[in-house]
């Protein structure tokens, strides 16, 4: 029997377009996902090709799909601090800052970068979760506070790689390269009103740019295009090999509501002074704190053939004959000449150096746990 064409995958008004929908069709998309309910263009070119443009020039990415919950009001501080157990106290008005928005047990529900656009006002750029439905049942548990909650119409592009600072200096000014890393201001490109953040999901050099007419998505993708050009600019999907090399995580694939901040490795983002009125997940991570933990996400080299993609399922991985846990995300690494990856294992096998057994699409396979991020792992490159 045939397999189903996936490209026979309904399509309709409830899934969204972005305001660079249009634009990204007259470059070739090779595929889409749906991304909070939004299409999201995976890849232009092999993954290898976007990946080297990445390290050597330029690439530019729609990300429009990581809607962005705005909290504001009076109270938009105290509430946008009760989804978070990272102390918001410590983030000023034109920083950002990677937070974890989690349950009162710790569960991570999303793990967006924060914005603090002004003193009460906050965006929250989410992946791809229920995240802003999860916002909306907490306000109503909070009925004394004075707070707004809505998507705001922000559309974000990314534009990551070494030579990003050339492309944003040549489209705002020369000022622009004073931004610091994480941090934001408000810019103009040709007439169109934008936010210009230093972050990225690529480990890379890069910024973000949130759109913020979104009726000029086609007239923002163009101008990139052209001023990037002599750059190299090339459009691409979210590089998952560099985001694997960099130790970045992807909500839903390698963390979901059913993990929390110590097992995958983001306690940093955790400050337990906090008070336990404060956030409601913060009493929760207290416990957490003094039990310990039983499983952890690790970083994972797995030996053989390279992979000839990022895998589609998630894989199990044993410990002499005993399946102890599973692969999440794993795919082949031009630069390090080796197959990486994530694995959830139990806190005893957590250590570098223990030898599993992952039965991948491509066969079973031998899996030597390491230390991650596997490329760069003080984070000087998107610094720098």
């Amino acid at each position: 029997m045939a397999e189903f064409d996936m490209g026979l995958v309904q399509r309709g008004a409830r899934n969204r377009r972005t305001p660079y929908y249009e634009a990204t069709q007259r470059y070739g998309p090779l595929g889409f996902t749906v991304y909070n309910h939004m299409y999201f263009p995976i890849r232009f070119d092999t993954f290898e090709a976007e990946f080297d443009a990445l390290l050597n020039a330029v690439t530019i990415w729609d990300v429009a799909v990581e809607r962005c919950l705005e909290v504001s009001g009076p109270d938009g501080f105290r509430f946008a601090q009760l989804l978070t157990p990272r102390d918001l106290s410590r983030c000023a008005v034109g920083q950002a800052k990677y937070v974890l928005i989690c349950d009162s047990d710790g569960g991570v529900v999303n793990d967006p970068v924060m914005t603090r656009m002004d003193e009460n006002t906050f965006w929250f750029a989410l992946a791809s979760s229920d995240a802003l439905l999860f916002a909306r049942g907490l306000r109503n548990a909070y009925p004394d506070l004075d707070v707004t909650l809505r998507e705001a119409d922000v559309a974000p592009v990314q534009i990551q790689g070494p030579k990003s600072k050339d492309l944003v200096r040549d489209l705002v000014g020369e000022s622009i390269l004073d931004l610091k890393y994480y941090r934001w201001r408000r810019a103009e490109v040709r007439g169109i009103p934008v936010v210009i953040t230093r972050t990225g999901w690529t480990s890379e050099v890069g910024y973000e740019i949130y759109l913020l007419d979104s009726t000029r998505g086609t007239e923002l993708w163009e101008t990139l295009m052209e001023v990037g050009r002599p750059y190299g600019v090339k459009p691409t999907g979210p590089s998952d090999i560099r985001r694997i090399e960099g130790g970045i995580l992807n909500w839903g694939a390698d963390m979901t509501i059913d993990d929390n901040a110590f097992e995958i490795g983001l306690e940093r983002l955790v400050d337990l002074g906090l008070a336990d009125d404060a956030c409601i997940s913060i009493a929760a991570y207290r416990r957490i704190a003094a039990a310990g933990v039983a499983r952890r996400l690790v970083g994972v080299e797995i030996d053989g053939a390279p992979f000839t993609g990022l895998n589609n399922v998630t894989w199990p991985a044993s410990h002499d004959g005993e399946v102890v846990g599973r692969v999440t995300s794993a795919i082949y690494s031009p630069r390090l000449g080796r197959n990486i990856g994530y694995c959830w294992v139990p806190t005893a096998l957590a250590g570098d150096g223990t030898i599993l057994s992952v039965a991948s699409e491509w066969g079973e396979r031998r899996a030597t746990i390491a230390p991650m991020p596997f490329v760069d792992p003080a984070k000087r490159i998107p610094v720098s």
